[in-house]
C-alpha cells in the first residue's frame, strides 16, 4: 500500500470517526432537550391546572358574594314591603277620618248655610289629600327598591373585585 492510500485510508477513517462522533453528540443532545422539553410541558400543563383552579375558586368566591348580597336585598325589600304596607294601612285609616271629617264639617248647621259647594271643596281637598297620599306612598316604595338596588350592586362591585394579595 503507497503512502497516499494510507494517508487517504486515513482520512477515511478519520472522516467517519468524525460523523459518528457528531452522530453521538446529536443523540445524546436530542436526549437532552427531549427531557428538558418534557420538563417544560409537564410544568407549563401543573400550571394551567393550577390557574384554573384558582380561577374557579375565584368565581365560586365571587357566586358567593352575589348570592350573599341578593339574598340580603330580597330580605330588604321584604321589609320595605312591610313598612309600606303598615304606612298604607295607616293612610287608609287617615283617610276615612278624612271623609269622615269632610262629612261632619258639612252636616254641621252652619256650614249648611254655606251650601253644597263648601261640601264639594271639603270632598275635594280629601279626594286630592287621598291621591296625594297614594302616589308619595308608591314613590317611597320605589326609592326604597332603588336604593336597594343601587346599594347591593355597590356591595357586590366591593365584593368581587379582585382582592389586593
Amino acid at each position: 500500500m503507497t503512502s497516499v492510500q494510507k494517508l487517504a485510508g486515513l482520512v477515511v477513517l478519520i472522516l467517519v470517526l468524525m460523523a459518528s462522533a457528531a452522530g453521538v453528540t446529536w443523540q445524546v443532545q436530542e436526549w437532552r432537550y427531549g427531557e428538558k422539553l418534557s420538563d417544560i410541558d409537564r410544568d407549563q400543563a401543573l400550571a394551567i391546572t393550577a390557574a384554573g383552579e384558582k380561577a374557579r375558586q375565584e368565581e365560586q368566591r365571587r357566586q358567593s358574594a352575589v348570592n350573599k348580597e341578593a339574598s340580603n336585598a330580597r330580605e330588604q325589600n321584604k321589609a320595605a314591603a312591610v313598612d309600606a304596607g303598615s304606612a298604607d294601612a295607616a293612610g287608609g285609616r287617615l283617610h276615612v277620618e278624612a271623609g269622615k271629617f269632610a262629612a261632619t264639617a258639612c252636616s254641621d248647621p252652619g256650614s249648611a248655610q254655606r251650601g253644597a259647594s263648601a261640601t264639594r271643596a271639603a270632598m275635594v281637598l280629601s279626594e286630592l289629600f287621598q291621591r296625594a297620599d297614594k302616589r308619595a306612598g308608591e314613590l317611597a316604595a320605589a326609592y326604597d327598591r332603588a336604593r336597594i338596588a343601587g346599594m347591593t350592586c355597590e356591595r357586590s362591585y366591593d365584593d368581587i373585585r379582585p382582592k389586593a394579595e
